[in-house]
């Protein structure tokens, strides 16, 4: 196992399978501040949900169409960042986020993402990444900006979250603008 520090005893690490139980206290914990605006709570009310929502991760790392990382405080499963979708044939992946309350507004979900942008750009040759969002959601917006992505446009009630239509802003980063703001020292 790996472990990439995000600063300020947060660290980055894979979330698997055999995580479930710590998934679904850490889901537990934030169950109505993440449900807000995603459906990965509901999707994990349990622990069968649970463990059946980490395995799909583990079994789109294995055929590289996604990835999922844990972000941990001081040793507590606080939030996630994620590749939704992964296709390093096309070049293009989904990358997304979530916290629960005692961690948001700390940067975590910006640090996060940044490592996993950073590697699927430099090591991958991702040419094309993208954040979809709630209109709504206006933390992850923000996450978004900070990670210098440019919002791309609406779609207009494209997703039915809970029986109301939601829309959604698309925002990207492409490979040669990510580089350039994130050159090596």
């Amino acid at each position: 196992m790996f472990a990439i520090s995000l600063g300020d005893g947060a660290e980055l690490r894979p979330l698997e399978p055999w995580r479930a139980e710590e998934f679904l206290a850490h889901m537990d914990r934030g169950r109505e501040f993440v449900g807000r605006h995603i459906g990965l709570a509901d999707a994990t009310a349990d622990l069968a949900g649970a463990r059946a929502w980490l395995q799909s991760y583990a079994d789109k790392a294995v055929t590289d169409t996604g990835r999922l990382y844990g972000i941990w405080l001081d040793g507590l499963l606080v939030g996630g960042v994620l590749f939704r979708t992964f296709d390093a044939i096309a070049r293009t992946c989904e990358a997304g986020c979530w916290l629960e309350p005692a961690a948001a507004g700390h940067g975590l979900a910006t640090r996060g993402s940044r490592v996993i942008i950073d590697w699927a750009i430099r090591e991958r040759g991702i040419h094309r990444v993208e954040w979809q969002v709630s209109d709504r959601n206006a933390p992850s917006i923000n996450v978004a900006k900070r990670l210098g992505m440019t919002r791309e446009g609406l779609l207009r009630q494209n997703y039915l979250y809970r029986g109301a239509w939601q829309n959604t802003e698309v925002w990207s980063v492409l490979a040669h603008e990510w580089l350039a703001a994130n050159a090596l020292a």
